[in-house]
């Protein structure tokens, strides 16, 4: 079926929904047409092994098991073995009896199929409600006579062609209904270009007959890229046996998949409904391959408690063993997720992962997102990072990036990591109809230059030198190193500051609770008056001569607290001040001074700080009790990945006089728009 047909196909059935304008809220279209699509397929698929497994049925004792029957009848629909009807109806029998009798007969209908389809649609696309709305809104009868002259068999439309118009339908309903359709799927280009990118270094492994590989996507949506990954793995060997694995939490999309599933004749059951971050359906298995398009920035904030409590229970045995990110982004724990389940075998893992630039930079050392990339790159699990072109989802515009992970790197690859810059207008075409965000297209060329470029690891040869570059994972580290500088302080009493002083009422509680009985209430207020007009660039000095003041006024030494509070309220920064130091005879750092050095992981410390620090503030000194919790060095370790850093373009500015020539060109037009108005 080519791009056309598939189009065509999606015009009628989306013509389909125009019945229902008026009577039902365009967010709903999806919801009734979805899974009368699904119906018909399936439908389509069982009709030419009808009377067989009728008579099948008929044959069957009275007193057989449920599972034998369901493996009977399933061998008799032919259509893998997961899906039959055993009921009396198909849609050409329907068409034949009383409209009046259809909703009951639909109802009927979908009760014939086995156990596994029937909770399909009973359950996650609530079926009897759908047609209990539509017959109300009589308008049943239309719909399913549009759908019943509509030819969905396998060999009209095949699996592949089914997921693609399953995927132009969600798209559309989403757009009208002012959903997120992202949410819901992924362009084809990008997906193809992860499973190639994914398969690159394993074609040769994949040859032979006996080849068993598990695929794994736990954020499924409607099993596009489950479905792309089988079709590119047995073009590459037909005799391979793939198994596919899913989770999605959207329920439509769950039902979608699953039914995908059954009429390929893969194991429906392996696709598993449910929050994969707090309800992990395949806890026990590993998988060859995992890819992914998770939800980017959405938070997990209503299953903190839960996650952490995992955590807790688990830490680094468990699936978040580097740690959690942000409540506000949940895309680490998408990842950490499919690194926990990798084979430790000779084969290993491979993992493709489609994300925004957050969990590439955002959180400084010390942080989840952090201390994720730490472990990622001191685990050595990262080998490529494609930065993507932008405007290529449906829903947003935004730059993305493919992260190609392995805990079987070649070679040549150990301990580096190699970052593609695919965003420039190479590896773009435009498109001739916009989609949503979706404006631009990977062409077929241009994704086979990206996974060449990746495959043969090209770094920064000729032609290449600003769209590929490899690095050592130590080289996206770094020390957060503290700098302080010492407190100088410059004391000025001025009524202004007096006054301030005394308008506080809670520094006027404090003094007020310091003095004992019979002390003057306003010994503050005698000794300030005091010493108005004078200055010192001394803190010690004007300490001094602070309780020299009080104790005249109280008639013995002031408490700590009072002096404290006066200082920091009359005292203000001057570099030109002495330096403030503590009992210890120590300069105090001034917090307002701080700052952190990022020393590059192979750099050493004080070498960096002599030389790009001291030259420029000698009075400052690092904080060596600022320290990493895991090495114990001075300096917390960071790690981020910034591609701007790496594949900065510089764009010379403008010439002057273009710039000038411009304006005055400007100026002129508005100059005779003005004149029109006038006139």
């Amino acid at each position: 079926m080519s791009k056309d047909t598939i189009a065509t196909h999606a015009a009628f059935i989306w013509s389909i929904a125009e019945l229902l304008r008026g009577d039902f809220k365009q967010s709903e279209y999806g919801r009734m047409v979805l899974p009368f699509t699904i119906l018909r397929r399936l439908d389509c698929l069982l009709e030419p092994t009808k009377a067989e497994v009728l008579s099948v049925a008929e044959s069957l004792p009275d007193d057989i098991d449920e599972q034998s029957r369901i493996m009977i009848l399933g061998d008799a629909a032919q259509a893998g073995g997961q899906v039959f009807n055993a009921g009396p109806f198909t849609f050409e029998t329907l068409r034949n009896q009383d409209a009046g009798q259809l909703r009951a007969n639909l109802v009927s209908y979908i009760a014939g199929f086995n156990p596994e389809v029937r909770d399909i649609f009973l359950e996650k696309f609530e079926m009897t409600d759908v047609l209990k709305r539509l017959d109300a809104a009589d308008t049943l009868w239309s719909v399913f006579e549009r759908f019943a002259a509509i030819d969905l068999h396998p060999d009209r439309v095949s699996n592949l062609e089914m997921g693609y118009l399953f995927e132009e339908l969600i798209r559309r309903f989403s757009e009208i209904s002012n959903e997120t359709a992202g949410e819901h799927f992924t362009p084809r280009e990008v997906v193809r270009l992860l499973v190639d990118l994914l398969l690159a270094p394993d074609e040769e492994a994949l040859q032979g007959r006996g080849i068993i590989r598990r695929v794994y996507d736990p954020a499924c949506g409607t099993g596009g890229m489950l479905s792309i990954a089988e079709e590119a793995m047995r073009t590459l060997n037909p005799d391979l046996n793939v198994d596919l694995f899913g989770q999605e939490l959207n329920g439509e999309s769950f039902a979608i998949c699953k039914s995908d599933m059954l009429v390929k004749g893969q194991d429906a059951s392996r696709i598993a409904f449910g929050n994969t971050l707090t309800q992990d359906q395949h806890e026990a298995e590993t998988f060859h391959y995992m890819l992914s398009n998770p939800p980017y920035g959405v938070d997990w904030k209503k299953y903190a408690a839960e996650i952490k409590a995992e955590r807790d229970e688990f830490g680094d045995e468990g699936r978040f063993a580097a740690g959690l990110p942000r409540v506000s982004d949940g895309q680490f724990l998408f990842l950490q997720h499919m690194l926990s389940k990798m084979r430790h075998d000779e084969k290993g893992s491979r993992i493709g992962i489609v994300m925004n630039g957050s969990p590439l930079f955002t959180g400084g050392a010390g942080s989840g997102e952090s201390e994720i990339r730490r472990w990622l790159m001191e685990d050595d699990l990262v080998e490529a990072i494609i930065a993507l072109p932008t405007d290529l989802f449906y829903n947003t515009g935004i730059q993305t990036y493919v992260w190609i992970l392995t805990n079987r790197k070649a070679t040549e690859r150990h301990g580096k990591v190699q970052l593609i810059d695919a965003s420039g207008e190479r590896f773009w075409k435009g498109m001739r109809k916009s989609l949503g965000s979706k404006r631009r297209e990977i062409g077929d060329e241009a994704r086979a230059e990206i996974v060449r470029i990746y495959h043969d690891v090209l770094n920064g040869e000729a032609g290449y030198g600003d769209v590929s570059k490899v690095f050592r994972t130590t080289e996206f580290g770094y020390r957060e190193v503290r700098v302080e500088r010492p407190l100088r302080l410059r004391f000025e009493v001025t009524k202004a500051k007096a006054d301030a002083f005394f308008e506080d009422d809670k520094v006027q509680a404090k003094v007020l609770k310091s003095l004992k009985a019979g002390q003057p209430r306003d010994c503050v207020d005698q000794a300030l008056s005091r010493m108005t007009g004078q200055t010192w660039t001394s803190r010690d000095a004007f300490v001094s001569d602070l309780v020299a003041e009080m104790r005249t006024i109280l008639g013995g030494t002031p408490s700590a607290l009072v002096v404290k509070a006066v200082v920091e309220s009359i005292g203000e920064r001057d570099e030109e001040a002495e330096v403030c130091r503590g009992k210890d005879g120590d300069p105090e750092p001034d917090t307002g001074l701080r700052d952190h050095e990022l020393v590059p992981l192979d750099q050493d410390w004080k070498d960096y700080v002599a030389r790009e620090v001291m030259p420029f503030v000698p009075d400052a000194w690092v904080d060596e009790s600022h320290r990493d919790a895991a090495d114990g060095e001075v300096g917390r370790v960071g790690y981020e990945i910034n591609f701007n850093r790496y594949f900065y373009r510089y764009v010379p500015p403008r010439p002057l006089n273009e710039i000038d020539t411009e304006l005055k060109t400007l100026e002129s037009e508005i100059a005779g728009l003005l004149k029109e108005v006038v006139a």
